[in-house]
């Protein structure tokens, strides 16, 4: 009961775990129906969506909105100075999001709309708490969080539209969107967090010269780029429209992580993970500008952005929040770390897959499989620490903001 209590006491305990597990679930099911058509028979599921269009939606708005759930619960209140939120409203958060993920899993047999109420109700709540606390200290760099999460919920929406059969042909738009607001997302935060920590890393090593640089002027450039295509796939603009502005996103995102001095962190995964992931979600912006472009397979742009980008880097900091708010030293444990290096593995073999069709099925299954270890490592690694007692604080440093 202690325990169980412990859990729901902190966002980041519940929703970091769930993460872990439901990234290693769902990716079992999709692993699953991959290797029974690979040996020509099938494997039922007991979703409405096709198979190919439930492991888009898991993964985007399933998966990542537990990631930024913790994240968001466990941030905002040391930004703003506020009480964390009481173990009843986590509790009640992550039952909505855990009663989302069954109904849409369970879809073939519930009403459209029951499954569209219950999916698109946790995003709203978390939204409320966010904005109840950042309006009190109101920042522009924080309160645009608001504005792309909202942008998040309605690319949800336009997904469950067309599959209450109240549009015609909104669904992969609506998860395109999704996608490329978590890509957003990650130039938002990924782009304050990343040169940050690696600065304080620095500075605490006794290093005083040649730290990260952040232009803002960069920054502005890479958020204000990445923002369009969200907004261009939920607008309906056409592809050609969106190119450039991915292009520019994808450049600018990969000019700024050049700054963060990332070689310095080569010897500490928990560090270069973040540089990692950040330049792998830029370069998924990138190469969907070159796809917009018909220039290269469009799901090689979408899988780098979705396993190398937000893969990656909730990773990186559900990881990293974890040990820091639980007291641990801010060093990756070896489990952890070799996840770090699957993630990107996984991306890559995922994109050779998508560029060489011949390879595809091989491809896809081996992304999975290292995806499944990736989080499976993560998951085992961290359980004690999830349900276990926060330490006195590590002098190795302080948890993360």
């Amino acid at each position: 009961m202690i325990a169980l209590k412990r859990l729901f006491g902190d966002g980041f305990r519940v929703f970091f775990l769930a993460a872990g597990l439901f990234a290693f679930l769902s990716m079992a099911v999709w692993e699953g129906y991959q290797i029974a058509q690979a040996l020509g028979g099938t494997l039922d599921l007991p979703t409405a969506a096709p198979p190919h269009l439930w492991h888009a939606h898991e993964m985007i708005f399933g998966y990542a909105s537990a990631a930024l759930g913790g994240f968001l619960l466990t941030a905002v209140p040391n930004w703003t100075g506020a009480k964390s939120a009481p173990h009843r409203f986590i509790a009640v958060v992550a039952g909505l999001w855990l009663a989302g993920r069954l109904a849409v899993w369970g879809s073939g047999h519930l009403p459209p709309v029951l499954v569209a109420v219950v999916d698109l109700a946790f995003v709203p709540v978390l939204a409320a708490n966010l904005l109840t606390q950042l309006i009190k200290r109101p920042k522009p760099q924080q309160m645009i969080l608001v504005a792309i999460l909202s942008i998040y919920w309605v690319a949800n929406l336009m997904v469950h539209l067309e599959w209450t059969g109240l549009t015609g042909d909104t669904a992969w738009a609506g998860l395109r969107a999704g996608l490329v607001t978590l890509g957003t997302m990650i130039m938002v935060l990924g782009g304050r967090v990343t040169p940050g920590f690696t600065r304080n890393a620095m500075v605490q090593s006794g290093r005083g010269d040649r730290l990260p640089v952040n232009p803002m002027p960069l920054a502005g450039l890479a958020i204000a780029a990445a923002l369009t295509q969200p907004l261009g796939y939920l607008l309906g603009a056409p592809e050609s429209w969106l190119a450039p502005f991915a292009l520019i996103a994808g450049t600018a995102g990969l000019a700024r992580v050049a700054l963060w001095r990332g070689l310095w962190t080569k010897d500490k995964p928990i560090l270069w993970t973040l540089h990692l992931s950040y330049a792998l979600n830029a370069l998924g912006f990138l190469t969907l500008g070159f796809a917009q472009l018909g220039l290269t397979p469009e799901i090689a742009a979408l899988h780098l952005l979705g396993i190398g980008g937000v893969g990656g880097m909730t990773v990186a900091i559900m990881s990293r929040a974890t040990l820091g708010h639980t007291g641990r030293a801010l060093v990756a444990p070896r489990p952890v770390a070799l996840a770090y290096a699957l993630i990107p593995l996984s991306a890559l073999i995922r994109c050779l897959g998508a560029e060489l069709p011949a390879l595809s099925i091989p491809a896809i299954l081996l992304a999975g499989a290292l995806w499944l270890l990736a989080f499976g490592l993560y998951t085992a690694a961290l359980w004690p620490v999830f349900w276990g007692p926060r330490k006195a604080r590590s002098p190795a440093g302080a948890a993360p903001s």
